[in-house]
């Protein structure tokens, strides 16, 4: 079978390996019907992931069907439609116990597929501990409308789900990407009284005002006098999404006294918490990867129709091709926002 492969840093290929075996009972193989690419292959690709392996398939965004399941697992069978998870875990440690599950103990735990063992951009794929990171597709479910399920719309409904978001509070989205978007489609879920999203890229600024028109949209120059001037003097949370240079400081110039701050972000460089010049402000700081062991709610929300990441779906190509979709991702070409595999 086809699989694109972490041969070293700065390159991928597309190389024909065997089909993946069930090697444990709690594991199911999957045939892979759809995938896509995340920033975080890119950091794999240019070697921002230490734990990366090379030699490894990557791709970490899947749906499939189920071809085979070990004689330990009782969740899904064959003929099954599933998301699958992009965190691995086993369920039973002291952290899965508590719903902490990217912290699984197992020597496989966290994340995993794509980046310590082989992922989905391929044919196929072997799931570890599949009881648990696999989710059934309910069948009003298209393919596509359950793609990221398991990676980016779980770091949203996390984010969202640990940010404490009251009816009365004014969040602050700083980022408006792939990763931002599915946390605004999680922040909408609560109702807040106002949200405000700070995007530079005047694209993604017209792609939020397009799909979700109540929802403000600024410039980082305009984010701070705007968010500032509230009557409680800034966000009462802000949600950090976009990992870029100066937006950790934004992200806590911009919170009220006593607000909390989610960075969900990813960064290159170390961040500086300037403790002196946030003396008195009493902020809650929340950061980490995401817990993502809420799939099965997710996909009962898309089933709703509560939410709805579609739209972000502005390329597809066959996994033939996946070279060229990695260029127009990486180089952020042809209006690109999220890219699926066939």
């Amino acid at each position: 079978m086809k699989a694109y492969t972490y041969i070293e840093k700065g390159r991928f290929e597309l190389i024909d390996k065997p089909k993946p075996q069930i090697i444990d009972p709690k594991d199911a193989l999957v045939k892979i019907t759809l995938g896509s690419i995340c920033t975080s292959d890119l950091h794999i690709k240019h070697g921002s992931v230490p734990k990366a392996v090379p030699g490894i398939t990557v791709g970490h965004e899947m749906v499939g069907i189920v071809e085979e399941v070990g004689a330990g697992v009782t969740k899904v069978k064959p003929g099954d439609r599933v998301a699958v998870n992009v965190e691995t875990f086993c369920g039973e440690c002291f952290f899965c116990k508590n719903g902490y599950v990217n912290n699984c103990t197992d020597p496989h735990g966290g994340w995993a597929l794509g980046c310590r063992i082989d992922g989905g951009q391929t044919e196929y794929v072997r799931v570890p501990y599949a009881d648990q990171g696999l989710s059934l597709i309910p069948d009003g479910v298209s393919d596509e409308q359950a793609l990221f399920v398991g990676d980016v719309l779980a770091t949203g409904f996390w984010a969202a789900r640990i940010s404490e978001i009251k009816e009365d509070d004014t969040v602050l989205i700083i980022g408006a990407g792939p990763t931002g978007i599915c946390t605004l489609l999680c922040v909408m879920l609560k109702n807040p009284a106002r949200i405000v999203v700070c995007e530079k890229s005047p694209e993604r600024q017209e792609f939020v005002r397009k799909h979700y028109p109540s929802v403000e949209v600024v410039g980082p120059e305009e984010c701070l006098p705007l968010i500032n001037s509230c009557e409680r003097g800034g966000a009462d949370v802000v949600i950090e999404v976009a990992g870029a240079e100066d937006t950790f400081r934004m992200a806590w110039q911009a919170a009220r006294p006593n607000a909390i701050v989610t960075v969900v972000a990813l960064y290159d460089k170390p961040q500086v918490l300037p403790l002196p010049d946030m003396y008195g402000k009493n902020l809650t700081f929340k950061t980490g990867g995401v817990d993502g062991c809420d799939c099965d709610e997710i996909l009962s929300l898309i089933e709703q129709g509560l939410i709805d990441t579609t739209p972000l779906i502005s390329h597809r190509f066959p996994l033939a091709d996946i070279e060229e979709a990695y260029r127009i991702f990486e180089n952020k070409e042809d209006g690109v926002v999220k890219i699926a595999i066939y």
